[in-house]
């Protein structure tokens, strides 16, 4: 890659950069007018109840 081609790609890159933040400030300026609200809870979890136990019993032939 050539010096002159990655300059015009870095200049690229900044360009996009300040108009993402330019877009992000013209929206975050605009926020105000609006009426939503957000609410964040936290919900505490329901108790689960014990899970059945069961017997399980595993034999081995005997040897020859």
């Amino acid at each position: 890659m050539t010096l002159g081609r990655a300059a015009v790609l870095g200049l690229g890159a900044a360009l996009v950069f300040a108009a993402g933040v330019g877009l992000g400030q013209a929206l975050d300026d605009n926020s105000e007018s609006s009426s939503t609200q957000t609410l964040v809870r936290t919900l505490d979890p329901l108790s689960l109840a014990p899970a059945a136990r069961t017997t399980v019993t595993v034999t081995t032939p005997a040897a020859p």
